[in-house]
């Protein structure tokens, strides 16, 4: 009989184990409390244009706290990668909210809808912008300042970036909703190996994808609408941008075509080439030249005044 129960229990770790592995989307309401983490949903009810009720339907927002008595009063919001078919939330997400963490932010990584569940642009942007908005409006809640909230993305999520920081709404002051009251521009933009060309005739990977789904008329309107280089004005945020040289899945080309169009419309901007490094690198992989940018963003983010405590902000 002991026997039995054994094998039972066993039976019953190992179905809970692939459940989990099965669920890889981010739940609100999950109690991390205890490790400084809380996951929270974007809206309180359905998400605008959502075509279900499961986990990939709820874009949520995954919340990490500053070291204790750390913060100062700056805000990072997390945009991973992933070809908008899923998301590289550990390398590109948690690992750089860690880092973050440990310079005083308060960072919230995104997790938004994706085109491997229907869900094409410009759904994922009503979510980076509603993301932003939400830090924005519960700023005296989170501890920070909201004029010093940075947007960063890697890949599909600089892309994803680059067209918050690029097609922000100014908010609406009337509104019943308090978090849609605020703007959903971002202070400062950070983009690592950012895929700006996701909508450009050379690059027609997510076109293809939205062609399967869609009419194809409407999948060619998103290329002038959604190319963040053909979007960036005098408005756009302060920008820091990195790329690799020989990148194999988003051309350098890219990244410099973002970077010259905020030239042209007088954006402060600090951009890094490095020779070598493969796509999807995150905060490096031991390269001993590349591993040196996040030392370099950090030196940008000291340069902006966000690395300094801002006490009214950050006092509980």
């Amino acid at each position: 009989m002991r026997r039995f129960f054994a094998v039972l229990g066993v039976i019953f770790l190992a179905y809970g184990w692939a459940q989990a592995q099965q669920e890889p989307c981010a739940v609100a309401g999950t109690n991390n409390d205890f490790l400084g983490i809380q996951t929270i949903r974007l809206w309180p009810g359905e998400a605008p244009q959502a075509v279900g009720k499961a986990c990939e339907d709820m874009p949520t927002l995954t919340i990490f706290e500053p070291a204790h008595n750390l913060g100062n009063g700056s805000a990072v919001v997390i945009l991973p990668g992933g070809s908008y078919l899923h998301l590289a939330a550990n390398h590109e997400g948690r690992q750089v909210a860690d880092w973050f963490t440990t310079r005083g932010f308060r960072a919230f990584v995104l997790s938004y809808r994706l085109a491997s569940h229907g869900y094409i642009l410009p759904v994922p942007l009503l979510d980076a912008r509603r993301a932003v908005q939400t830090v924005r409006a519960r700023a005296r809640d989170y501890q920070i300042d909201p004029n010093r909230i940075v947007i960063i993305g890697f890949s599909a999520g600089g892309h994803l970036a680059a067209l918050a920081g690029t097609q922000f709404v100014a908010g609406k002051p009337d509104s019943e909703d308090p978090i849609e009251r605020v703007s959903s521009r971002p202070d400062y933009l950070v983009l690592g190996y950012p895929w700006i060309g996701a909508l450009s005739a050379s690059d027609s990977r997510y076109l293809e994808r939205c062609k399967k789904e869609y009419a194809i008329d409407k999948c060619e309107a998103l290329r002038t609408g959604y190319s963040p280089d053909l979007l960036v004005t005098k408005e756009t945020p302060p920008t820091f941008l990195y790329h690799t040289f020989n990148d194999q899945s988003v051309p350098v080309e890219q990244g410099l075509r973002f970077y010259e169009a905020l030239v042209k419309a007088g954006v402060p901007s600090e951009i890094h080439i490095f020779p070598n490094g493969p796509h999807g690198v995150g905060l490096g992989k031991g390269d001993a030249v590349l591993d040196q940018w996040p030392s370099l963003l950090e030196s940008w983010l000291r340069a902006q005044g966000l690395l300094t405590a801002d006490k009214p902000a950050a006092k509980p």
